[in-house]
């Protein structure tokens, strides 16, 4: 399943000029924020997690929250995706893929997410 997700990253500057620190705290974990280097990182992360839980078909809201979704950075600097046992469980969630990039004034983020249900047959419907 894939999600995608887009945002102006002027949108995210005046959410963190607004609200500082308190800003990142209502979509972020303490250790995502200390890889936050400015407004267009953040831009980024947000997207991500937007893009994740389009990608469940839920949103982000009671069924998955910013908070159950987790950014990391490996040794090299690239984004991955750490989740909750909660969403791995209720999702049957074997693997997730991400990709985040920055143009121009937009932070989009594509994520793709494997599950047990997602098999190779009865992926298509047919009429």
């Amino acid at each position: 399943m894939i999600g995608i997700d887009i945002i102006k990253l002027s949108r995210m500057e005046r959410f963190l000029e607004r609200f500082g620190e308190k800003a990142l705290r209502r979509f972020l974990h303490p250790d995502e924020i200390l890889l936050v280097k400015n407004h267009k990182t953040a831009a980024g992360f947000w997207a991500t997690k937007e893009a994740f839980s389009k990608a469940l078909g839920t949103g982000i809201g009671k069924e998955c929250s910013f908070f159950d979704i987790r950014i990391y950075k490996t040794d090299k600097g690239a984004p991955h995706i750490a989740l909750s046992k909660k969403i791995i469980q209720k999702f049957e969630i074997l693997d997730v893929a991400l990709s985040i990039t920055h143009d121009g004034e937009y932070a989009i983020s594509v994520v793709d997410v494997q599950t047990r249900n997602s098999s190779t047959t009865d992926k298509i419907k047919q009429f």
